[in-house]
C-alpha cells in the first residue's frame, strides 16, 4: 500500500501543541480536544501532558463518546492533566444507542462511570437532540445525570455537517424543552463567555442547553476558534467558508510571530452566521 503524502496525514503532536502554543500566547485560556474520536489516537496522553504544561493554561477538557475510556485511560488522561470530560450519549436505549452510533450502550456507560471515578470536574454528557429518534428520552437522561451527579448538556442538530434531508428531517427546535426545564428549575445561570448558554438548576439535576440556531446570542458572544483535523483555524462553528490554513505554514517552517499574525487573520474572519435574524 502507497504512503499517503505528509499533508493528507494528521497533525503530529509538535504541530498540535505549537498551535495551542501560539492560542494560549494570544490570550486563549482553555482548549478543549474534540474529533471525530479523540481517544483514537494512541499519543492522546502526550498530546494531553504536553498541552497541559503550557504556561498561561487554565483549562483542559476533552469531549469523547467515551467508548475507550475505561480500562485505565480516564485516570491516566487525568494525570496527564486534563481537567473535564464531555461524554457523548445520545440516548440510553441501547437499540437507539446502537443505531444512532454503531456501538454498545453499556460501553459507553462505563466510560462514564470510568470518568467520574478518575475524578474529572465536571462530567458532563452531550445529547443531541433528534426528532423522532430520541426526544422521549430525555427525561431518563436528565434522571441519569441527576443521579450520578454529572451534566447534562441537550444540543440542538445544527446543519452543518449533516446533509439537508438529515437536517429537515431530524431537526427539532429546544424551545419546548427549555419552557418546560423552566418551569422545573429551581435557578436559572446564564453563562456568559460561552454564547449566552442557559443552565437549569432542577431539584434532582443540572440541564445546560446549546442552541446555535436562529439564536444571536450564539454568534454575537462566542469567543470561541476552532482547529479542523487538518491543521485549519475555524472561527465559526456553523461556517466553513473561512477557513484559514495554519499547519502548511508551520511545515514550511513559520515562526511563531508568523502563526500568531496567523490566527489574529483568522478572529477577523469571523461573521456572524445568524447575522440576517431580526
Amino acid at each position: 500500500m502507497q504512503r499517503a503524502n505528509r499533508s493528507a496525514e494528521l497533525m503530529s503532536v509538535e504541530e498540535i501543541v505549537r498551535i495551542a502554543k501560539t492560542a494560549i500566547s494570544l490570550g486563549i485560556s482553555r482548549v478543549k480536544l474534540t474529533g471525530g474520536e479523540p481517544l483514537m489516537r494512541k499519543d492522546l496522553p502526550e498530546i494531553v501532558s504536553s498541552i497541559a504544561t503550557i504556561k498561561g493554561l487554565r483549562d483542559l477538557s476533552l469531549t469523547t463518546n467515551g467508548l475507550l475510556l475505561g480500562g485505565g485511560m480516564a485516570k491516566q488522561l487525568c494525570e496527564c492533566g486534563l481537567k473535564r470530560v464531555n461524554i457523548s450519549l445520545p440516548s440510553l436505549n441501547p437499540e437507539t444507542y446502537h443505531n444512532l452510533t454503531g456501538g454498545k450502550l453499556e460501553a459507553a456507560l462505563e466510560g462514564v462511570k470510568a470518568a467520574i471515578e478518575a475524578g474529572f470536574c465536571p462530567v458532563k454528557l452531550n445529547t443531541v437532540v433528534l426528532k423522532d429518534v430520541n426526544v422521549g428520552d430525555v427525561p431518563d437522561l436528565i434522571d441519569y445525570a441527576g443521579k450520578n451527579k454529572i451534566v447534562l448538556q441537550l444540543i440542538e442538530l445544527d446543519p452543518v455537517n449533516v446533509g439537508d434531508s438529515y437536517y429537515k428531517e431530524h431537526h427539532r427546535s429546544l424551545d419546548e424543552q427549555e419552557a418546560l426545564l423552566k418551569e422545573k428549575a429551581v435557578s436559572i445561570e446564564k453563562r456568559p463567555f460561552m454564547q449566552n448558554r442557559l443552565i437549569y438548576h432542577l431539584p434532582n439535576a443540572t440541564v445546560e442547553v446549546v442552541k446555535p440556531i436562529e439564536n444571536t446570542d450564539f454568534c454575537m458572544h462566542c469567543t470561541r476558534i476552532r482547529v479542523t483535523s487538518d491543521g485549519k483555524l475555524k472561527p465559526c462553528l456553523m461556517r466553513n467558508d473561512n477557513l484559514t490554513d495554519i499547519l502548511t505554514p508551520i511545515r514550511q517552517g513559520a515562526s511563531d510571530e508568523e502563526l500568531k499574525q496567523i490566527f489574529v487573520r483568522a478572529n477577523l474572519l469571523r461573521e456572524p452566521y445568524n447575522k440576517n435574524i431580526q
